[in-house]
């Protein structure tokens, strides 16, 4: 959420790597809450990683790859981006990934003609250190029950979709929320 770190880091990886062309930025954090009991603070915290923190990121990628004329930017939305989670409170996050989702178009149409590509990938339940706690191993078995492939996704399935649109292969595709849930979108 520090716009002058981003700026220092994208600085410092091509003092020391050469041109940045390829970023993903994958920044989210929930903390289920109802919204007749959410301070405005937990409301903005999420906002703030989830939205500005990926904002300011593609803001200072972007100001390096517009500079030497070609990229590609991967922004990780989330499934809960286009739907709403059954069970879960969490209006905050769901408007922040459905924002990633949208600000990764507005994006993409105002630099496409510039020679960048931004694309999202929306991951469905990911077995990431946020769902494999133990208190919540009762909801994990729901999820992996209404996903058609029967289970979450191992994080490293997230590999192959940013690769993807990271490289050549998706060169015609700028704009597009790729949504990688196991199907779960479809029911």
């Amino acid at each position: 959420t520090d716009h002058r770190s981003l700026a220092q880091a994208v600085q410092r990886t091509q003092d020391e790597l050469g041109p940045l062309s390829l970023a993903v930025n994958s920044a989210g954090i929930a903390n289920a809450a109802p919204v007749e009991d959410m301070s405005p603070e937990q409301w903005q915290h999420v906002i703030d990683v989830n939205l500005t923190g990926v904002f300011f990121s593609c803001q200072a990628e972007a100001r390096a790859m517009l500079h030497n004329g070609t990229g590609s930017i991967v922004n990780i939305a989330s499934m809960s981006g286009t739907i709403v989670n059954r069970g879960l409170v969490q209006a905050h996050y769901n408007s922040s990934k459905a924002s990633v989702i949208h600000l990764t178009r507005s994006l993409a149409m105002e630099w496409c003609a510039r020679g960048l590509r931004v694309n999202s990938i929306s991951p469905g339940y990911t077995a990431t250190p946020m769902n494999t706690r133990p208190e919540v191993a009762e909801q994990v078995r729901q999820f992996e029950a209404d996903t058609p492939l029967g289970r979450m996704a191992d994080p490293q399935e997230m590999v192959g979709p940013a690769v993807f649109l990271l490289s050549p292969a998706s060169s015609f595709c700028t704009g597009i929320d790729l949504v990688v849930d196991g199907g779960f979108t479809c029911w």
